[in-house]
Order: structure tokens, then C-alpha cells, then sequence
């Protein structure tokens, strides 16, 4: 990649740590294409908000696409092939989509990479994400692509352990943040979202997440 380094708007790279990188504004330049692509999805299966095992409602409203879908109800988290509100199989990933998570995961030195599930989450003000792992993916070789769009949020990007210590890193809208390798496992989560406006997104926060679930 060729960065004009006179051009403020033009991507960056910022490694977190081995396997690990923020790459700012990586998605800005395809982000008509990608609030497009969103609005696509959302149409052909609505947001919602999940309950996990315990029977909390999660307070992210959600939907996925591509050929597996994240769910999680009383019977657990897992992947499906099914959305299972509507009985239907999730739409098909838009190339939009793809185009980008391949980009942005070769940008932080994951080759080849081809998603087969994205998790779109609609994140109002005050929401948040408890710190997790991804763990239910077959294949942990496999990197994490995690995209901004709307308002700013601070990530949270911590250790082996959920109680170790963890990173908070500011993200803007059209910022990447790709991880893999010896950081796949690392606990991750988002703080509260704070009030706002943003020119396209109004007063919400979008995530798309790509993973190689299958």
C-alpha cells in the first residue's frame, strides 16, 4: 500500500501488539458502499437484540450475514446457518464486505483471508460489550476483523485472562482493528458509547466483526 503522507485523511497502521493492529480511516473510502451493503443485510434480516444463556437480553442490537451466523439464546452461543427468526438461511455476504475484511486483514499480514460470517451490531449510546473471547470459531489460525462506523467508541483490548489488564484504544469512525495470530484469544470489549452525532450514521455506533467460522 502507498500512503500520501501529506493527505491527513489517508489510512494508517498502528500495531498493538504481535498480531495485533489498528489500521485508522482503512474502511473511509469504502464507506458509502458499505452502508449500502448494511442496509442490505438489515432489510433481509432485521436487527435484533440476542439473550444470552443466562437469559439477559443483550443491550447490542445485532444481525449477521454470510454463511454462518453468531446467535446465542438459553441453549448457548453458537454459529448457524439459519436465522432463526425468520427460518431462512443469512444473506449472502456482499462483496463490499469481503472486499474490505480480505484488504484490512493482508494490510496487518493476513494473507488470504475469506470470512464465511459477519456480525453486524448496532451500538446506541450507553450500550457496551463485556470483555470476551471469540472462541467459537473452528479455526483460531484464522484472524479477527473488526470495523467502526458512526461514532467513536473506546475498545478494550486485554490479556489471556479476562481480569488482566486491558487496553483502551480510541476508535473512529472508518477504523480497522485486525487481530490473529498470538493476540486471536485476547479478551476484547467496548466501553460505553457516548452521546453523539454523526454526519451519516446519526446517534449510533455500527460493527461489522468477520470471522472464519466454519
Amino acid at each position: 500500500m502507498t500512503l500520501d503522507l501529506f493527505e491527513p485523511d489517508a489510512p494508517s497502521l498502528e500495531p498493538l501488539e504481535p498480531g495485533a493492529m489498528v489500521l485508522r480511516r482503512f474502511a473511509c473510502r469504502h464507506e458509502t458502499a458499505l452502508l449500502a451493503a448494511v442496509q442490505g443485510v438489515i432489510e433481509q434480516a432485521p436487527l435484533r437484540f440476542l439473550v444470552t444463556p443466562g437469559g439477559f437480553r443483550m443491550s447490542v442490537a445485532m444481525t449477521n450475514c454470510g454463511a454462518l451466523g453468531w446467535v446465542s439464546d438459553r441453549t448457548g452461543y453458537r454459529y448457524d446457518a439459519i436465522d432463526p427468526d425468520s427460518g431462512r438461511r443469512w444473506p449472502r455476504m456482499p462483496d463490499a464486505f469481503l472486499l474490505l475484511a480480505a484488504e484490512a486483514a493482508a494490510a496487518a499480514g493476513f494473507e488470504g483471508f475469506v470470512p464465511d460470517a459477519c456480525l453486524v451490531n448496532r451500538y446506541a449510546p450507553g450500550t457496551r460489550l463485556s470483555l470476551h473471547q471469540d472462541r467459537n470459531e473452528r479455526d483460531f489460525g484464522q484472524p479477527i476483523v473488526s470495523v467502526s462506523l458512526g461514532l467513536p467508541a473506546v475498545f478494550l483490548f486485554g490479556g489471556a485472562q479476562r481480569d488482566d489488564k486491558a487496553r483502551r484504544v480510541p476508535l473512529a469512525h472508518g477504523d480497522v482493528v485486525v487481530w490473529g495470530g498470538p493476540a486471536r484469544l485476547r479478551f476484547h470489549g467496548v466501553l460505553p458509547v457516548k452521546e453523539g452525532e454523526h454526519p451519516l450514521l446519526g446517534g449510533c455506533r455500527l460493527n461489522l466483526t468477520f470471522r472464519r467460522a466454519g
